[in-house]
């Protein structure tokens, strides 16, 4: 997530950048595309999975601290569709109860094809949590869990 939010203000910049005037005062060169293309930037290739990788620790975090409103927004529509938000929400408040709140994800890693990826991770005094291959899908501009 916090990549994504430096690419776009790494783009805003070139696109502000751009539309400055040279040193001699000339004005720069008009865009002739269309008003409302948006602009993309390319991510290498070794930070594709950068998002994801946030998100599975994001809602691994959110998961063990029983943060329901977070981690149950965070289920892809085809889980929300399986599990109502209060059913979640015991399951959440019983993991927290269980575990307690303190089991970050580490080791984080991500393989992102398309709108669909994959995360293996461990979880921190909980190695029976830990994650191979765990499946994400990407709705709404925003990674969801989706191994329901």
């Amino acid at each position: 997530m916090r990549t994504r939010a430096s690419i776009i203000i790494a783009a805003t910049l070139l696109t502000l950048t751009a539309c400055s005037s040279g040193e001699d005062g000339a004005p720069a060169a008009s865009d002739s595309g269309p008003a409302d293309a948006e602009q993309t930037v390319a991510v290498p290739e070794a930070h594709e999975g950068d998002d994801l990788e946030a998100a599975a620790a994001v809602y691994t975090s959110a998961y063990f601290a029983a943060d329901t409103d977070t981690a149950y927004g965070m289920l892809s529509a085809r889980c929300r569709e399986k599990t109502g938000a209060e059913a979640y929400a015991a399951v959440v408040e019983q993991a927290k109860t269980d575990h307690g709140p303190d089991h970050p994800a580490t080791d984080v890693r991500a393989e992102v094809s398309g709108k669909l990826g994959r995360v293996s991770y461990k979880v921190r005094g909980l190695p029976e949590f830990d994650q191979r291959a765990q499946p994400w899908t990407l709705e709404d501009g925003g990674w969801k869990y989706d191994a329901c």
